[in-house]
């Protein structure tokens, strides 16, 4: 199955104009790998191969098919979506392809009640503390772990089965992403091998880009509730002007994120070399607007779609549930203050 993924198929978003509330050719294959029973790892490491994700596969690709992939379950689409952003960040910093069924995360997640430090002891750099908010913690073999140090942070590779590693049991209530639990990690003078120099990770122009992936992974979860209630309504006999109006709201929400995300895309994928601020800018447009975006897809697929869809259809309510709680991990008006800021900081225009 892994050779079986067509690039060249209808895309979402460099593609804005083609229709979206059909389901893309090879789905088939994608989802009986998104759906399997595989353990997490497996299913990830599996997937990327299927998708052919690496350390330097575009940003058009990558966005495009974890979207895909949320789509059909916004779980999955979350549970890869660090690993493909663990082997970018391992390759832009000039490490080697890691094993290919090694399955990584990223843990930057900084609470003053949760800090890990990265220090010496002798040649070997070790991690000391404890990180909160790392998603499966338990299944994955390795992460990219952001820790303080002297001169300000850094990123550092950790194999997640040392034994000096140890998550923290709690439970994980969670409706939404149910299958993703995110408790703390121990690190115990752990051995970690340093990934760029200090502060490089949060400083590079791809950061941002990562953002944007994110959103992209948000869009993916309302385009497949979209698509249910598309279907629903396509299949209901008889006018139904309210479903109408409803279903032409939703084609001009997706085809608005469509069309931004494709700006950005090409913008990622160009040639002008982005700085940092510049890129970030971009991604807290891009991110803002989606944001806003998807809560309306989400809202006016539950409308168009009706209970029945919310009461008897899982899927469904699963995309709901877990897009609910995805969404919540924005920074919402924290991020659209940081961009006014950053507007009035440029203009001179601050605090007039």
């Amino acid at each position: 199955m892994d050779t079986q993924f067509d690039t060249t198929s209808p895309r979402i978003i460099t593609s804005p104009l083609d229709p979206w509330w059909d389901a893309p050719a090879f789905r088939g294959n994608l989802t009986k790998l998104v759906t399997s029973d595989a353990p997490t790892g497996e299913k990830i490491t599996a997937l990327a191969r299927f998708l052919q994700l690496t350390g330097q596969t575009s940003h058009t690709d990558q966005w495009e098919r974890l979207l895909q992939i949320a789509a059909i379950d916004t779980g999955v689409a979350r549970m890869l979506e660090p690993h493909v952003d663990a082997l970018g960040i391992l390759a832009e910093a000039g490490h080697e392809a890691p094993d290919p069924h090694s399955a990584w995360g990223v843990y930057a997640a900084d609470l003053p009640t949760h800090r890990v430090t990265a220090t010496a002891d002798g040649a070997q750099t070790v991690l000391i503390g404890e990180k909160a908010w790392c998603s499966l913690a338990t299944e994955l073999s390795h992460a990219i772990v952001i820790a303080s140090d002297s001169d300000g942070n850094r990123a550092c590779a950790v194999n997640l089965r040392d034994p000096r590693v140890r998550p923290q049991t709690s439970a994980w209530p969670s409706l939404g992403l149910k299958e993703i639990p995110s408790g703390s990690v121990a690190f115990d003078r752990a051995p970690a091998t340093s990934v760029g120099p200090p502060n490089w990770y949060l400083d590079r122009p791809s950061f941002a880009w990562g953002g944007i992936r994110v959103a992209a992974c948000w869009f993916g979860g309302a385009l497949g509730m979209a698509r249910s209630a598309a279907q629903v309504h396509l299949r209901r006999t008889g006018p139904s002007p309210m479903g109408e109006m409803q279903l032409g709201q939703l084609d001009a929400e997706v085809f608005a994120v469509r069309t931004i995300l494709s700006q950005a895309a090409t913008a990622a994928d160009g040639d002008h070399k982005f700085s940092r601020a510049e890129a970030w800018r971009l991604a807290l447009r891009v991110r803002n607007t989606v944001y806003r975006s998807v809560q309306r897809i989400q809202l006016l697929s539950k409308e168009l779609a009706g209970p029945a869809a919310l009461t008897g259809d899982a899927a469904f309510a699963k995309a709901d549930a877990d897009l609910t709680v995805y969404l919540s991990q924005h920074h919402g008006p924290r991020d659209e203050a940081a961009l006014g800021e950053d507007i009035s900081s440029e203009s001179g225009t601050s605090g007039l």
